[in-house]
């Protein structure tokens, strides 16, 4: 297994001290190799943990740092990742409207590579920005038509980020029961492909779970999570994967 697939997928089971063992090893490895995409790379691992640990400024350096290698290069597929970590910070800095327009500037770079299933993933950073700026109308146009290309393209690993978006919408219309049940399917769906979810879906989960317990109570939530977690993502969205 490449280094690449490596450490990224030791960042999805939220192993963050792997990440950094195997990060720091690569990092000097390609500094001394000359190898730029494995120092992007690795950089762009040791930032995506600076942002879990909630260390933004330093996820912001680590980014630059990769971004900055990548831009020598003259390759625009080493400038995404560190462009979606720029971006991400951004918004969990509350700069909205910036990061609304780093996210759509990575949506067209992917595009123009032909990623896809990367701009997808994009397009749902971009409908929670749209969210936190009060456009819940445009969010909600944005999260169906990602759930729409999530089951009819196979995104499958893309599934429980679908189900955190709905928890999320379902809380600011103010629908808390409708919220714990997407609570439920989303730990259910994470625990399915053996994944915890990215630290910016992190905190919009724990923000509609906590919300939801606020409203309704210990003993309504465990009964609607409970119910929820009987669900499948497909059927609970009425489409076919």
């Amino acid at each position: 297994m490449s280094f690449e697939k490596e450490v990224r997928a030791a960042f999805r089971r939220g192993d963050s001290a792997e990440v950094l063992r195997m990060a720091g090893a690569e990092v000097e490895r390609a500094r001394a190799a000359g190898d730029p995409a494995g120092e992007v790379e690795a950089l762009y691992a040791m930032s995506r943990v600076a942002v879990r640990e909630d260390d933004l400024p330093h996820a912001e350096q680590l980014a630059s740092q990769a971004l900055a290698v990548a831009v020598r290069t003259g390759d625009k597929r080493l400038e995404e990742r560190p462009r979606h970590v720029l971006a991400g910070v951004t918004r969990l800095s509350g700069n909205l409207t910036k990061a609304r327009r780093l996210y759509k500037a990575n949506i067209e770079l992917n595009e123009s590579l032909g990623q896809d299933e990367i701009a997808n993933s994009e397009y749902h950073n971009l409908a929670f920005t749209e969210l936190r700026l009060g456009n819940v109308a445009r969010a909600r146009e944005l999260f169906e038509a990602g759930r729409a290309r999530v089951f009819q393209r196979g995104y499958d690993s893309f599934v429980p980020y679908v189900c955190v978006a709905a928890a999320a919408l379902a809380t600011v219309e103010g629908d808390h029961f409708q919220t714990v049940k997407m609570v439920g399917l989303t730990d259910k769906a994470y625990a399915a492909i053996g994944e915890v979810p990215d630290p910016d879906d992190a905190i919009e989960l724990e923000n509609a779970r906590t919300a939801a317990i606020q409203a309704l109570g210990e003993s309504r939530f465990e009964q609607a999570y409970a119910a929820g977690a009987t669900l499948e993502p497909a059927e609970a969205f009425g489409l076919s994967s």
